[in-house]
């Protein structure tokens, strides 16, 4: 056999796989495209008309490199969320954050405790750099705060992650829900609470803001309800010490320049935002009305997404999601036990959503 170079035994140990199968890969799977795409929880109604032209202004100066320190875009959040500039880190989306938050708080063998089901790339950099997951299941499709604390409390643990509202269940904790847990919470461990789909949801389920606390880090994303997943621009809100580590480790340029502009202009059209949440609002009511037409039980959700109870197991859900897809609408479902029960439908436009019902009508009467 021949030499080359050899990589560690830790990446050696890990499959070469992805967390989600993009629409795209099933399109070429497929040769054929889709024609509603409500799995990916993107925003199909866009960013506003007013970041399109700031884009579009700012294109000529593409050859540029990005500001390494992101100065005006961490002013404007600073502003928008009533804390200092040094308070906030800016990176090319949640995932990326969620990484660099692994790196610096997970040696190989560390226990790190999240919810059975939970976000599937967090588990991902745990994995990858070495980390032992410990998960705990849901309780009545939420995530149990209890059950996370025992497993914080048993195994010492240095960091978990908790999302709210959930995902992929839509499922939210109220605030002082969230408090309570933050208060409970052993000094020295840390919460990643992510709060990707905080502007669809309640007021009522997002804490005050606190940077106070050493042990709390909040993420927050572009992707959403600013639609702008493309385009990769999340940050992270905490404590001046905990924020200025991710200095040390984060890649400096990894924000291009236009991506800066884009969350600019977004973040400071806020009518547009609160237009589009309650455009999200009236989408999940109406998920909620096809599923019920059709003999199925919505889970209320406070995200950009309706968890759909199929009634049955894990298997029939399969069956629903591969009729969907068969007839060129693109939506996923949870894979955990009992959560497999259900298939998971984005807010889409409402041409998107007319294919929908008529397609999860034709499936469900194909699977009789």
């Amino acid at each position: 056999m021949a030499m080359e170079p050899q990589l560690t035994p830790l990446i050696e140990s890990l499959p070469s796989t992805v967390p989600f199968v993009g629409p795209e890969t099933l399109e070429r799977q497929r040769n054929r495209p889709f024609r509603a795409r409500l799995g990916a929880n993107e925003n199909g109604f866009g960013p506003a008309p007013s970041v399109i032209a700031a884009m579009r202004d700012a294109a000529p100066e593409v050859w540029k490199y990005c500001d390494p320190e992101n100065f005006d875009l961490k002013a404007a959040l600073a502003a928008h969320l009533a804390v200092t500039p040094r308070n906030i880190v800016v990176g090319e989306g949640v995932d990326t954050l969620l990484g660099l938050t692994v790196r610096q708080y997970v040696r190989e063998g560390t226990p790190v405790v999240t919810s059975l089901g939970a976000y599937p790339t967090f588990n991902f950099h745990v994995a990858g750099f070495g980390g032992r997951l410990v998960t705990v299941p849901y309780r009545n499709d939420r995530e149990d705060l209890d059950a996370l604390l025992d497993a914080v409390i048993r195994e010492k643990a240095p960091l978990v992650y908790f999302s709210n509202p959930d995902n992929p269940m839509g499922t939210w904790h109220t605030a002082s829900e969230i408090s309570a847990f933050i208060a409970a919470l052993p000094e020295t461990t840390l919460l990643i609470l992510d709060e990707a789909y905080g502007e669809t949801a309640p007021a009522s389920a997002l804490p005050a803001i606190d940077v106070s606390r050493p042990n709390v880090l909040r993420m927050r994303t572009f992707s959403k309800a600013y639609g702008l997943a493309g385009m990769r621009c999340g940050y992270a809100i905490g404590g001046e010490r905990q924020i200025t580590a991710f200095d040390k480790i984060r890649n400096h340029f990894g924000m291009n320049r236009m991506v800066q502009i884009a969350a600019l202009a977004a973040l400071a059209d806020q009518p547009y935002l609160n237009a589009v949440v309650a455009r999200i609002i009236a989408g999940r009511d109406r998920i909620a009305a096809i599923a019920a037409r059709n003999g199925l039980a919505a889970i209320p959700s406070a995200t950009n997404f309706v968890t759909i109870d199929c009634g049955r197991d894990g298997t029939y859900a399969a069956s629903v999601l591969s009729g969907l897809i068969e007839r060129d609408i693109f939506v996923r479902k949870p894979m955990a036990p009992v959560l497999d029960r259900c298939i998971r439908v984005s807010v889409g436009l409402d041409e998107e959503l007319g294919l929908f019902e008529e397609k999860l009508t034709e499936t469900l009467a194909a699977l009789k």
